[in-house]
C-alpha cells in the first residue's frame, strides 16, 4: 500500500519524541531534533518525473515515494489530513466549499471562512501542532502574512507559532531561526506554483519560473540550516490542465432539482432542491445519461459506504457532504454557472481522484 498523506507529521514528530504518534513511514530518531517540513502546494509527482531539469536540488533528494492524497485532491482537505494525521471523515474538511448545515443554503468557502462559522468546532481534531507542542516539542508554521489570521489557519494550524513571511529571504530566515531550538519542528508553505498553475497551467512559463523558485527555496534552505536539520518536501495535490469545460445547467439539465453547487470544477457537491421529489437515483441517472464515463457519481451514502472521505465519518462531516457528488474525469471541468467566468479562465485545476491530481512526492534530505 502506498503511504498516505495523513502519516507524514505523526511519522515525523514521533522521530522527535512524541509519544502519541507513530511513526509509520520508518523516519527512525530524528538526528539533530530538528525537522522541517517543505510544504509546495501543487507540486504533483509527475513533476518530478516531468520537469526534472528545472529542479536540480529537489531531484537529488532521496525519494521516499508517491504520497496518496486524500479526497478531494484539494489544499483545504489535504492540509487538515496531513496536519491532524486524520482522514476528512474525521476532520470535517470535506472539500473546497461546501453548504453549511441548516444555513438556509449558504456556503462555507475553507480558504477565505466564514466568521459565522468556528474553526475549532467546524474541525475539532486536535492538530499535531497542539499536540507537539504539549510534550515541549517547538512547532512553528512559516507561511505568508495574509493567512496568519484566517479562519482556516485556525481550524486547520493551531497550536504553532505563526511567522509571517512574503519574501524568499523571510521565509528561509524565520524557518532558520525556528530551527535555534530543540526539538523543533516547522512546516514551511508556499503557494507560488499552484498559484501559477491556475492561471497559466502546467508547463507554463509562469509555472515554469514559479517550479524553479521553489528549487531555489530548497536550496537556500539546505544552505542556511543548522547542521543535523532534516528536510522533507511534500505537497497537498498535483494539477491537470483543462480539456472540455461543461457550464452546469447551461444548455443542459445537470441542475434540475439542484439548488446549491459547491465543491469545485473538479470535484462537485451538489445540494438538492428542498421541493424536489426527485430521487437522487434518478438525478443521478441523468447525469450519467449526459455525460457517461466523463463523471463519476455517488451519492451521499453510496460515498460514505465507498470510504471516499476514509473508513469513518462523523456525524458533523456527513451532513456537510453534497446529496450528490460528481467527480470530473480525463480532463473535463464542471463549471458553477454562478462563477463559470472565473471559474472558466482557470488552465489548471485539481480536486478529482486521478492519479496526477491526488498523487504527491515525499523527498528527504540531511543536511
Amino acid at each position: 500500500m502506498p503511504v498516505h498523506l495523513s502519516e507524514i507529521m505523526p511519522s515525523i514528530f514521533s522521530s522527535l519524541g512524541l509519544s502519541t504518534a507513530h511513526d509509520s513511514i520508518g523516519c527512525g530518531e530524528s538526528p539533530r531534533g530538528r525537522e522541517i517540513l517543505f510544504l509546495v502546494d501543487g507540486l504533483g509527482a509527475d513533476v518530478l518525473r516531468d520537469y526534472a531539469e528545472h529542479i536540480p536540488t529537489l531531484s537529488q533528494l532521496i525519494s521516499h515515494g508517491v504520497i496518496r492524497t486524500s479526497f478531494p485532491s484539494t489544499t483545504s482537505t489535504s492540509l487538515a489530513t496531513l496536519t491532524t494525521g486524520e482522514m476528512p471523515g474525521a476532520h470535517g474538511m470535506m472539500g473546497y466549499t461546501v453548504q453549511v448545515p441548516r444555513s438556509g443554503g449558504r456556503v462555507l468557502n475553507s480558504l477565505k471562512w466564514d466568521e459565522r462559522v468556528d474553526p475549532v468546532i467546524w474541525q475539532p481534531v486536535p492538530t499535531l501542532f497542539e499536540r507537539a507542542t504539549a510534550a515541549g516539542i517547538h512547532t512553528t508554521h512559516v507561511a505568508a502574512k495574509r493567512y496568519e489570521n484566517s479562519g482556516f489557519t485556525r481550524a486547520v494550524f493551531r497550536g504553532a507559532s505563526y511567522k509571517g513571511a512574503n519574501l524568499s529571504e523571510d521565509l528561509i530566515s524565520e524557518t532558520v531561526q525556528a530551527l535555534e531550538k530543540t526539538p523543533s519542528f516547522v512546516y514551511l508553505y508556499v503557494n507560488d506554483l499552484d498559484s501559477a498553475g491556475h492561471s497559466d497551467g502546467v508547463g507554463s512559463d509562469k509555472w515554469i519560473a514559479a517550479l524553479r523558485y521553489v528549487d531555489q527555496i530548497a536550496t537556500q534552505l539546505l544552505e542556511k540550516s543548522p547542521a543535523g536539520t532534516r528536510m522533507w518536501v511534500t505537497a497537498d495535490h498535483g494539477m491537470i490542465n483543462v480539456g472540455e469545460k461543461i457550464v452546469l445547467g447551461r444548455d443542459n439539465d445537470l441542475l434540475d432539482g439542484i439548488s446549491v453547487v459547491a465543491g469545485e470544477p473538479r470535484a462537485r457537491h451538489l445540494y438538492r432542491s428542498a421541493d424536489s421529489s426527485e430521487p437522487i437515483s434518478e438525478i443521478i441517472s441523468r447525469w450519467e445519461m449526459t455525460l457517461g464515463d466523463k463523471v463519476s457519481m455517488f451519492s451521499r451514502e453510496s460515498a460514505i459506504a465507498a470510504g471516499l472521505f476514509g473508513a469513518e465519518v462523523s456525524a458533523d462531516a456527513a451532513d456537510r457532504i453534497g446529496d450528490l457528488i460528481a467527480i470530473a474525469q480525463e480532463n473535463l471541468v464542471l463549471l458553477d454557472p454562478e462563477r463559470s467566468d472565473k471559474e472558466g479562465l482557470m488552465v489548471g485545476h485539481h480536486g478529482g481522484d486521478s492519479l496526477i491530481e491526488s498523487s504527491v512526492p515525499l523527498l528527504l534530505c540531511i543536511k
